[in-house]
């Protein structure tokens, strides 16, 4: 029996261990308007391509990009209904924290409070996975942040990432600018010596030999 045989239940894993319809809500995404996201040493910059259904529609009442609080920002690929849903439990979410504790919530747990609810939603009956993933912006006492959530409730902090139309070349396009970048962060390095003692290098020292080198 294939995974086809599956594809209309959220809550029954197919033999291969897949949900098949958070599947297709990754297809929805895929077919949205392209996303993208850049983290930088002092700041974030999200963008996304703002595509009418219509010429005869008014652009001024499309907004792709929404702020949750006054330091955080999101904006989406896939289904719009989808995200206006999510923007408005994430904004619910940030003013019931700020009420509680009379200071702005962290980037980190707005995130992670919104994937909850994605997650939710691919583990109740009656319901559907949210066919959309959003790109979240924003600055906190950690500094700059950029998430990706996905309709699985899965969250990932990252350095650059891109959704939607085209995301293979947008995503290779981000990864060339990022090679060559090496530091104690991305490589491990093991030395044995005239003391016959291995040892792994932490990341200071790797930095240090690096700065060296340079």
């Amino acid at each position: 029996m294939g995974d086809s045989q599956y594809s209309f239940s959220l809550t029954t894993f197919s033999p291969s261990g897949k949900l098949v319809q958070i599947e297709h809500a990754l297809m929805a995404v895929g077919s949205g308007q392209t996303s993208l996201g850049i983290k930088a040493a002092n700041g974030v910059v999200i963008a996304t391509e703002k595509k009418l259904p219509s010429i005869l529609v008014d652009e001024s009442s499309v907004q792709k990009i929404q702020l949750l609080t006054s330091n955080i920002g999101v904006t989406y690929s896939g289904m719009g209904p989808d995200s206006r849903v999510l923007v408005r439990k994430s904004r619910k979410q940030a003013q019931q924290y700020y009420k509680l504790y009379k200071e702005p919530i962290p980037v980190t747990q707005l995130v992670r409070e919104t994937a909850t609810v994605m997650q939710e939603f691919t583990q109740s009956g009656g319901v559907r996975p949210f066919g959309v993933s959003l790109l979240v912006a924003g600055y906190d006492d950690n500094g700059p942040q950029l998430y990706q959530v996905d309709p699985s409730g899965s969250y990932f902090s990252w350095k650059a990432s891109a959704m939607g139309k085209n995301v293979t070349n947008a995503k290779s396009f981000l990864e060339k600018r990022f090679e060559g970048q090496i530091s104690g962060k991305n490589i491990e390095i093991g030395v044995v010596g005239t003391d016959r003692k291995f040892r792994v290098l932490t990341p200071a020292e790797i930095n240090d030999f690096l700065a060296e080198v340079e």
